[in-house]
């Protein structure tokens, strides 16, 4: 404790100082508000020669780029929305790759595409199309335990107006707008049902899409389980999980797997899912970038005891193409339709401002057996079985000819 003394002369020796004294991270402080303080000026003064200084770079490409950036936000008579400049740059470098798979998203396209992968959204649970005579929303399709299938609303019904505004004054994607963007918790709306106006009130909820469903059928006397896979989104790997486990306690004797028309999705979805058949020392898929390749092996104790056989067309790609690979390679899984679509590489989403995003290809990937099914190559079936056109007439199961010859294989074998 400091006796009084002490502190008067201390306040003396201070005033006679002709400077202040700071303490080490006050000065630290006091050089990094100077840092912005300059670094801020310097910008208004002339931001983009201060961009070129730091964007200094040995490839002539980059500074060609950022000689001609500069040069048209200093030159051009307009005001120039600097975000959408460098976004329709990037939407330019994903074109000229001249691959399918390296694509720019805009918001909106960004935001569909997100919700199909992440398999769940905050909405009402319908899809729509406009309908072209009456310029109303046409539901065509309501989702399971949606807001929206609670609420009694039914595919076919017409929506007239939402929260009182007309649906015929909005298109199809700025109706889904506003509902996806609104901070509106309760919805309106007015439909048409068999020539009868319904009002309709209901809630904004998450709603979770669907991309797998099970079935079991008795084949002469044998218990066999269907799993279809829509689509590997964020969720599939839970709803997957859930339904073989149902399907195991019901002592099962076969397993069909369905990813016909399955375009892909999530590797990570694929990963777990293939754990729960293979174990540690077999390899799933491996990935080939720089010329260097990479193994990715199981995590999954034990293999599947039971036969297992997969269904595939044309329409199964990527993550398709990587599940039946890897049941097939490592498992000797029978696959029956026809020849997969083919694509062997592996993208990666890279966010940018205000939602927009791009995906670029960065990796092949292979099979367990290190074969690259890309492009025209696809995974040739061991049973190839076209589809009845009365199957995609009627949608009836004893139309479904790639199904019958899994039950036939399986009742032989």
């Amino acid at each position: 404790m400091e006796n009084n003394k002490d502190v008067k002369m201390k306040r003396q020796k201070t005033k006679k100082q002709k400077r202040t004294v700071f303490s080490t991270s006050e000065v630290i402080i006091l050089v990094i508000i100077t840092l912005l303080i300059g670094l801020t000026i310097g910008r208004l003064l002339n931001g983009s020669r201060i961009a070129s200084k730091f964007i200094k770079s040995n490839d002539k490409y980059i500074n060609t780029f950022v000689k001609n950036y500069e040069y048209i936000v200093n030159n051009y008579y307009k005001e120039i929305d600097k975000e959408e400049l460098i976004n329709s740059a990037i939407s330019g470098m994903m074109d000229s790759l001249d691959d399918p798979y390296s694509v720019y998203f805009d918001e909106n396209e960004s935001d569909n595409f997100n919700i199909t992968l992440d398999g769940s959204y905050k909405g009402i649970g319908i899809q729509i199309s406009k309908d072209q005579d009456t310029g109303y929303m046409l539901v065509t399709a309501v989702f399971k335990n949606s807001p929206a299938d609670a609420s009694g609303i039914k595919a076919g019904d017409k929506i007239v107006s939402i929260n009182g505004e007309s649906a015929a004054s909005l298109s199809a994607n700025e109706f889904s707008l506003k509902v996806r963007n609104s901070t509106d918790k309760v919805f309106k709306l007015t439909i048409i049902r068999d020539e009868k106006e319904i009002n309709i009130e209901l809630n904004k909820d998450t709603v979770v899409l669907d991309s797998v469903l099970s079935k079991t059928y008795d084949i002469e006397g044998k218990k066999v389980g269907y799993i279809y896979i829509g689509i590997f989104a964020n969720n599939t790997y839970k709803q997957f999980k859930k339904e073989l486990e149902e399907l195991e306690s019901k002592n099962i004797d076969a397993l069909i797997i369905d990813v016909r028309s399955n375009t892909g999705g999530h590797l990570t979805a694929v990963d777990n899912i293939l754990d729960l058949f293979l174990n540690s020392k077999q390899i799933m898929y491996q990935f080939e970038q720089s010329g260097k390749v990479t193994s990715i092996y199981g995590k999954g104790k034990d293999n599947k005891k039971y036969e297992i056989v997969l269904l595939g067309n044309e329409l199964s790609a990527s993550a398709s193409e990587v599940l039946i690979a890897g049941l097939r390679e490592n498992l000797g899984c029978k696959f029956i339709g026809k020849k997969t679509y083919g694509k062997g590489t592996v993208q990666e989403l890279v966010d940018l401002t205000e939602g927009a995003q791009y995906k670029l290809t960065v990796k092949k990937w292979l099979t367990p057996k290190g074969n690259w099914i890309n492009e025209t190559e696809g995974i040739e079936p061991d049973i190839e079985v076209d589809l009845e056109e009365e199957y995609y007439n009627s949608g009836d199961e004893k139309y479904d000819t790639q199904l019958n010859k899994a039950f036939e294989y399986l009742k032989n074998n």
